[in-house]
C-alpha cells in the first residue's frame, strides 16, 4: 500500500532564483518547494505525496481551492511535488520514528481518477436493479426477501481475482534503495501510457475481464468487454494458451477515456504484463512480446531494450520527458523494469509482489493535466 504521508528528513535545500520567500527542498527523491526558514537540512517533517486528499480540517484550508488534494505545481519557474509539513501537524502522543507510515494517522485518503469505477467497487456485492426497471416497481419487489436475493447474487460485479496481482507501479522518488542496490543493472523500459488498466484472464476454463479492481460481468455495452470482444481474445486464448491459467493486463485507451489524450478512433488495448498463474509470476519482456505476437496483439511502446539502470533520481525523472509514440502528445511517463525478472524480498519496498519495478512520471504531463 502506497504511503502517501511518512515521517521523512529533508535531505537538502536550494535557493530559488528570483524569490525570496520560499526555497527547494528534497525529500526522498522529490522535490518542493517549501517556505524558507522553515526547515533545516536533516529535519524530520510530515512528509504528504501528490494524489493526496486532507481532510477539511482548518490547518489543511489553504488547499480548499484544489478540493484539497495535492498535486504537482509550479512556483517562481520550480516544480514542486508534494507538501511537507511540521511535526506539530501530528498529535501529540505520537511516537515520532523516520519513514514512519502516518496516512491513517491524518486521515488521508488517494485521489482515485478512476470515477465510474469507484462507484462499481462501492456496488459490488450490493443488490442492483436492472437499469430498465423503474424505480417504483424496485421499492415493491424489495419487499421480498427471494427477489432481493436474486439480484443480489447476480448483480454482476466481483472482487478481483485472488489469483493475480493488481496493476500498480511505485513511483521512483520513493525507491532511492532500491535503485541503489540495483544499480547498472540490464532494464528495459516503456512508455506508460493514460488510460484504463485492464486485465483479460482463464482461469480453470473461466474467461474473464477486470478493470483495475473489478472481476467485471459480461456485458457487450460495456467498454472493456466490447474491446475484448471485438479483438476475439476470448477465441485466442482458447487456442494459444489452451488450458493453461493465464492472464494478460494492459492499457484500454481512447475514445471515452482519460480525455482520450491520444486522440483515438474507438479503443484500443496495449498490453504491459504477462502472468503465469500456475507459477504465480510475472513473464519477462521477451515473454511478453511473444504472447502478445501470438495473439496478434500489441504491447505498450518499447523506447529502449539495452539500459544500464541509473540510481539517480533527476535522471530517471529526466528520462520520462517526451513526446507519446503514439501520437506525439506529451509523454506520461515510463515504466523500468530488468530485463531478467528480479523479486526483492529484502528491501520491503512498496512493490507489487515484491517486483522489481516502478514508474517514473513525467513532471510536465503532471502540471499540463492538473495532476
Amino acid at each position: 500500500m502506497r504511503n502517501l504521508a511518512s515521517i521523512q528528513r529533508i535531505g537538502n535545500l536550494e535557493p530559488i532564483q528570483n524569490a525570496d520567500a520560499i526555497e527547494k527542498a528534497t525529500v526522498l527523491g522529490w522535490q518542493l518547494v517549501v517556505k524558507k526558514g522553515e526547515f533545516s537540512i536533516n529535519d524530520l517533517c510530515v512528509y504528504c505525496e501528490i494524489d493526496s486528499i486532507l481532510p477539511e480540517k482548518l490547518e489543511f484550508e489553504f488547499l480548499r481551492e484544489r478540493k484539497f488534494r495535492i498535486k504537482t505545481i509550479k512556483l517562481r519557474g520550480q516544480i514542486s511535488q508534494g507538501i511537507c509539513f511540521p511535526l506539530s501537524i501530528l498529535p501529540a502522543k505520537t511516537k515520532i520514528a523516520e519513514n514512519l507510515d502516518v496516512t491513517e494517522i491524518l486521515g488521508i485518503k488517494k485521489w482515485e481518477p478512476y470515477q465510474d469505477e469507484q462507484r462499481c467497487l462501492k456496488q459490488t456485492g450490493k443488490i442492483m436493479y436492472p437499469k430498465w426497471m423503474p424505480q417504483w416497481i424496485q421499492r415493491i419487489v424489495h419487499n421480498f426477501k427471494f427477489i432481493r436475493e436474486y439480484y443480489r447474487q447476480n448483480s454482476g460485479q466481483k472482487s478481483f481475482p485472488s489469483l493475480i496481482p493488481k496493476t500498480d507501479e511505485t513511483r521512483v522518488q520513493v525507491l532511492q534503495l532500491l535503485i541503489d542496490k540495483y544499480k547498472g543493472v540490464k532494464c528495459y523500459f516503456t512508455e506508460k501510457l493514460d488510460g484504463s488498466s485492464i486485465t483479460i484472464y482463464q482461469i480453470n476454463g473461466k474467461f474473464g475481464v477486470c478493470s483495475r479492481n473489478i472481476d467485471l460481468k459480461r456485458d457487450e455495452t460495456d467498454k472493456f468487454w466490447k474491446t475484448v470482444l471485438e479483438h476475439d481474445l476470448e477465441s485466442k486464448f482458447k487456442k494459444v494458451f489452451g488450458d493453461e491459467n493465464i492472464a494478460l493486463q494492459g492499457e484500454l485507451i481512447g475514445e471515452g477515456i482519460q480525455g482520450n489524450k491520444y486522440h483515438l478512433k474507438g479503443l484500443d488495448i496495449y498490453f504491459f504484463n504477462v502472468f503465469f498463474i500456475k507459477k504465480y509470476a510475472y513473464g519477462n519482456m521477451n515473454e511478453l512480446i511473444e504472447v502478445c505476437k501470438n495473439l496478434n496483439e500489441k504491447t505498450v511502446p518499447i523506447l529502449q531494450n539495452d539500459y544500464e539502470l541509473s540510481n539517480s533520481v533527476p535522471e530517471l525523472v529526466e528520462l520520462s520527458k517526451g513526446q507519446s509514440i503514439l501520437n506525439g502528445t506529451l509523454r506520461e511517463g515510463i515504466v523500468i523494469r530488468p530485463l531478467v525478472e528480479i523479486e526483492d524480498n529484502e528491501l520491503h519496498c512498496q512493490l507489487v509482489k515484491n517486483r522489481v519495478s516502478f514508474k517514473s512520471v513525467n513532471p510536465e504531463f503532471l502540471l499540463k493535466y492538473g495532476e
